[in-house]
């Protein structure tokens, strides 16, 4: 068979062989190792030419490119027959060429036995791709033969490993320049590994003084006693995420209400490396919704008063004028039985329980702030010795009451029967509180307080009811100034007297203040404002001392039996009256003269109200006393001291004094 003997010639697309014939012995193993190898070798020429994701081709010892594979067709664009015989520089940039780099890479892969590099080539129409080079010496028996290289586009690795790159540096930037959130790193064991401007900002500490340091010294020193930093780490590690709200610690020492998030940050491998922490400062947040909640809560209390004035000012003028129908004939009731003991006893009964009746819608009515008051400057330590018979007499045989008013105490300007109702309901209460007996102490002192949310700020006279009782309970007592809310059996109690207290303090200006403890007992403080009026002597004189009193009263009163009972009383302290039914017919009796003063009630039908009368007269008959009266009467809120105002149901007495106080000489 014939032999083969091989030449090699470098040429387009490889190096190809050129072959003789002769006759051989195929028997011969020499000749099997030939074919061997030329088979191996066609198939290697195959897989390089075949490649084209790569770029493979050879360059002489000078750079001149020797062959080309379809790889690097595609990837420079140049054919085979453009390419080969030209210098490989011609892949490089300007800037490069200008800079010796295809030079220095082949001295580099003959020096070291390899040269490996990336960065920009370019192809045949001018772009540039980002290049994996490598450049490897060939050589044959010892003689450099060339070099084999390959290059690979990467341009879109590049692209994206440079996107990478810029959104890290943008997110980077983005992190430090957030000032509104403190941002940060911690490592597993909870030390700072991190640090942005916000954290800065909010926290005092500069990166160099906390990288390093553990988190937990942002926390209070009861948080950190308590375990909280590492409860919160344990938390975000297990559930994948913590969040809370609570106070933290400035460099200066200073605290503030952050809002706080922390999420573990793993590897790919599920490993925690860490945590990110976001902390945000809503102190101001916090006291806006804190704010508000004080209006809301303002608002409902404000709503709640106004509910139950509607409910109480709906009924107290139809109620007060029944019992004016009471009080007003209890008199003649109490003088025809004077001889009879059991008669009179009964007469007795029936003026307290009008009393009482009159006493409680009062209450309600000062609760939601809706009753009338008449405010003078009064010196409270004079105010309180005068009733003290009256408050002890009701406290029974094992309480004592103990006065403590020092000299000095500031004036205050109050309705005297309103603040007396108050004492006398904080000091039943207290008896109430103490079943086997102990004291109950009424003190007053001069305070100066500061803003809040229920008072402003100022001089005050705080004066305190206090007992050594059984105490309140403190689920209950945020509940005790509500009206109707009693802790009492039963039969027992209103629910008013501490609603009656609210009222009247905060409708002096004021405020009260209740505390408590279990055992020990209960104190309730009324802070007044400190008045600068003129004291003048307020001490009720008795009826018995009193002048005989003459002359006509007109009677203007649209209820028969109401006029019929002040008519009765109005006889008794000597006057004549005359009774007329409507402000008009009232004007016409004014005019035919003969009327000494008026008496007229504020509600009644027609055009016309009491007190659109008393302004009638008042600029017909300036000279004309009138006196005004009411069970309950929107209208009587615009009055302020332009009239004087009666209140019903009223009694004997007090009618005489409200007289003496407008009559000429009387008062």
């Amino acid at each position: 068979m014939p032999a083969k003997a091989f030449f090699s010639v470098g040429s387009g697309a490889g190096t190809y062989f050129w072959m003789a014939s002769t006759r051989v012995n195929t028997r011969n193993p020499a000749y099997r190792d030939i074919d061997a190898l030329i088979d191996s070798e066609r198939r290697f020429r195959l897989l390089v030419e075949g490649v084209i994701d790569y770029a493979i081709y050879m360059l002489d010892p000078n750079g001149i490119v020797t062959n080309w594979n379809a790889g690097a067709q595609r990837i420079k664009g140049y054919a085979p027959d453009e390419i080969i015989g030209q210098n490989f520089s011609i892949f490089y940039t300007p800037e490069e060429k200008a800079a010796g780099r295809p030079a220095e890479a082949l001295a580099t892969a003959l020096r070291e036995g390899k040269y490996e590099a990336e960065g920009w080539r370019v192809r045949k129409d001018g772009t540039r791709f980002f290049a994996s080079v490598v450049i490897d010496p060939l050589y044959e028996e010892g003689v450099l033969a060339g070099f084999a290289k390959i290059t690979r586009d990467i341009t879109e690795r590049e692209t994206a490993r440079n996107a990478l790159l810029d959104s890290e540096r943008n997110f980077r930037l983005l992190v430090s320049g957030v000032t509104d959130y403190a941002l940060y790193m911690l490592d597993p064991e909870g030390l700072v590994s991190s640090w942005n401007a916000g954290a800065v900002r909010i926290k005092g500490y500069t990166p160099t003084e906390i990288i390093g340091q553990h988190f937990s010294r942002f926390y209070t020193n009861q948080d950190q006693a308590a375990g909280r930093p590492a409860r919160a780490l344990s938390i975000a590690r297990e559930t994948g995420r913590y969040d809370e709200e609570g106070w933290r610690v400035r460099k200066d020492g200073s605290f503030f209400w952050a809002s706080v998030v922390i999420d573990p940050i793993r590897d790919q491998n599920g490993k925690l490396v860490g945590y990110a922490k976001i902390t945000r400062d809503i102190t101001e947040r916090r006291e806006a919704q804190m704010e508000l909640a004080r209006v809301q809560r303002q608002l409902a209390e404000s709503q709640k008063m106004d509910a139950l004035g509607q409910l109480t000012g709906g009924v107290a003028h139809d109620f007060n004028n029944l019992l004016m129908v009471v009080a007003g004939n209890i008199q003649t009731l109490k003088t025809i039985a004077a001889q009879d003991p059991k008669t009179a006893r009964a007469a007795q009964a029936i003026e307290f329980a009008t009393q009482r009746g009159a006493a409680l819608t009062r209450q309600l009515l000062t609760f939601s702030r809706r009753q009338r008051v008449n405010p003078q400057p009064i010196e409270i330590a004079q105010r309180i010795d005068s009733i003290r018979e009256v408050l002890s007499s009701g406290l029974g045989g094992n309480v004592r009451l103990t006065i403590d008013i020092p000299p000095g105490v500031w004036p205050i300007t109050v309705d005297i029967g309103e603040l007396e109702i108050a004492l006398v309901n904080l000091v039943i209460n207290s008896r109430d509180a103490m079943t086997d007996g102990g004291t109950v102490t009424i003190s007053a002192q001069n305070i100066t307080l500061g803003e809040s949310e229920s008072i402003s700020a100022g001089e005050y006279v705080a004066i305190a009811v206090s007992d050594n009782g059984v105490g309140i309970p403190p689920d209950v007592i945020a509940n005790v100034f509500d009206p109707f809310f009693t802790t009492k059996p039963v039969g027992k109690g209103t629910g008013l007297g501490l609603s009656q207290a609210h009222g009247f303090a905060h409708q002096a200006g004021g405020t009260v203040k209740i505390t408590s403890t279990l055992g020990h007992g209960t104190t309730v403080t009324i802070y007044l404002p400190r008045t600068t009026g003129v004291v003048v002597d307020t001490m009720p004189s008795e009826l018995s001392n009193a002048p005989a009193r003459t002359g006509t009263v007109l009677l203007v009163e649209d209820n028969p039996e109401v006029a019929s009972a002040s008519a009765n009383l109005l006889e008794q302290l000597g006057y004549l009256v005359r009774w007329v039914p409507n402000a008009e017919a009232a004007l016409e009796e004014i005019e035919r003269n003969g009327i000494d003063l008026v008496v007229s009630d504020i509600v009644m039908p027609g055009r016309m109200d009491g007190l659109g009368l008393a302004r009638a007269i008042k600029e017909k008959r300036p000279e004309l006393p009138i006196l005004l009266a009411t069970g309950y009467s929107e209208a009587a809120q615009n009055v302020r001291a332009d009239f004087p105002i009666l209140r019903k149901p009223y009694q004997m007495h007090e009618l005489s004094r409200a007289l003496a106080e407008i009559l000429p000489g009387e008062a």
